[in-house]
């Protein structure tokens, strides 16, 4: 039960952070406000998750991760209460960011009590189920938020989350048992504010790039204020004694490389929903509906994946999978840019399933890899360490489809966006993807080898 119960937590969050964008004009019309102004709704979620999630495996440790995950679970609820009931634009974005608090805690939190109580030799089928929720949140999103425009009003897309949360907070204090607190460690506070201010200026920076809504020289200057104090952050984590993001992590060989060539692989769960929508609605003309039922279909490859995914990567190893299964799934990815208007939407799903599959198994192999070499009492570390740099790996995905777009449309010297930069990104995505191959190339033959025959 602790997957199925961490499971809805990751895909309360992760449906959380997509749904909105479908639903912007329908909640600056009730609002009173322009759609471009709307978008501080998503900008403010996204930075209260990046800004947060460092704190995660400290307040795990600190006050027991059972109490902090079933709280987070809670405000989570209220605040998308707060959200639903929302009368003007500050009000949604106040709800919206209490949203992201607590998102930046559900999530590693819960993968923390995940990682305590489930045995290594059980854990690569807990996160073969455990990886779908996060792939199945950025698919399901836009067809979801669409229906509820559409058929109802932009409040069910917050509403929504009540049942789940209060299912959630029942099954936590049903089936997971009570921890302690197991540290007494006070909050590295210099090291919160210099990773806040870098994670949050770089996820602003990206988003703005994927948006184009910044003029040069301000996105210019967030990226630069992200990258120092991210340094300085790097000069504080070596004399700290308890750093926030704990950087002794990466001289694992198996986290560090999981950290990095998995960082890559997440490039394809922001940019392929995002440069699906403009392809299929700008490119093809369809409404926002057909389009997320499209991008719908690569949901049904995610949950094929979970029948097979653990006898594969047992077969073959994490090493040969993690290394070949990145360029198929590059492959599939660069594969959509052979889409067009007369397509047939048979051939199109059974490419997005197809790609859905070889994803979905990526993320299997890597999230179990990044954990297979931890000892407990660097879980909590390790957990909110990943839950950052998923976070960026996320936004670097949409920024670097934006910029490829961007500079397709310049040598093109038109002045708006057409089929032929949707197809540049596609490749794009699709071969940095595949060159995630490279890192993973790294791992040792038996990387992960406790994990895969469990009865050695």
């Amino acid at each position: 039960m602790i997957p199925f119960i961490v499971g809805c937590a990751l895909f309360m969050q992760m449906l959380d952070s997509t749904v909105v964008a479908t639903a912007l004009p329908a909640m600056a019309e009730a609002l009173g406000t322009s759609v471009v102004d709307t978008n501080v709704i998503i900008t403010s979620y996204l930075l209260a998750v990046a800004v947060f999630v460092p704190v995660s495996g400290w307040a795990a440790d600190r006050y027991g991760a059972r109490r902090v995950f079933t709280a987070a679970i809670v405000l989570f609820t209220l605040s998308s209460i707060v959200c639903a009931l929302a009368q003007s634009l500050p009000h949604l974005v106040i709800g919206r960011w209490m949203q992201g608090l607590a998102g930046a805690m559900m999530v590693p939190v819960g993968r923390i009590i995940l990682l305590r109580k489930v045995p290594k030799d059980e854990l690569l089928k807990a996160m073969s189920f455990l990886s779908m929720p996060a792939l199945l949140g950025p698919i399901i999103g836009p067809p979801v938020g669409g229906f509820f425009v559409t058929y109802a009003s932009w409040h069910w897309i917050f509403l929504i989350n009540v049942p789940v949360g209060i299912l959630g907070i029942a099954l936590v204090r049903t089936y997971i048992r009570e921890d302690f607190p197991r540290s007494e460690v006070r909050l590295d506070w210099p090291g919160f504010i210099l990773s806040g201010i870098s994670i949050a200026s770089l996820v602003m920076g990206f988003e703005a790039v994927g948006h184009g809504n910044l003029p040069p020289l301000q996105l210019g200057g967030l990226i630069t204020l992200g990258l120092l104090t991210g340094l300085l952050y790097i000069w504080h984590a070596r004399r700290a004694a308890n750093p926030i993001i704990d950087l002794s992590l990466l001289q694992i060989r198996s986290f560090a490389i999981s950290t990095l060539g998995g960082n890559l692989c997440r490039f394809a769960i922001g940019a392929t929903p995002f440069l699906l929508a403009i392809m299929l609605q700008v490119g093809f003309g369809l409404t926002a509906l057909a389009a997320g039922l499209i991008t719908f279909t690569g949901a049904a490859g995610a949950l094929l994946m979970k029948l097979v995914a653990t006898p594969i990567i047992r077969r073959f190893g994490f090493k040969q999978v993690l290394t070949v299964n990145a360029v198929i799934t590059g492959i599939f990815i660069a594969l959509c840019a052979l889409f067009r208007a007369d397509t047939p939407a048979w051939l199109m799903m059974v490419i997005l399933v197809a790609g859905g599959f070889f994803r979905s198994l990526q993320f299997t192999a890597v999230n179990t890899l990044t954990y297979a070499d931890l000892d407990a009492r660097s879980m909590s570390r390790a957990s909110s360490f990943s839950a950052m740099a998923q976070q960026l790996g996320i936004s670097l995905g949409v920024a670097t489809a934006a910029v490829t777009m961007n500079l397709s449309m310049n040598v093109r010297g038109a002045g708006e966006l057409a089929l032929a930069d949707v197809i540049w990104g596609f490749i794009v995505i699709g071969v940095v993807t595949a060159l995630s191959a490279l890192s993973f190339l790294r791992l040792p033959a038996n990387a992960g080898a406790g994990l895969n025959n469990p009865k050695k």
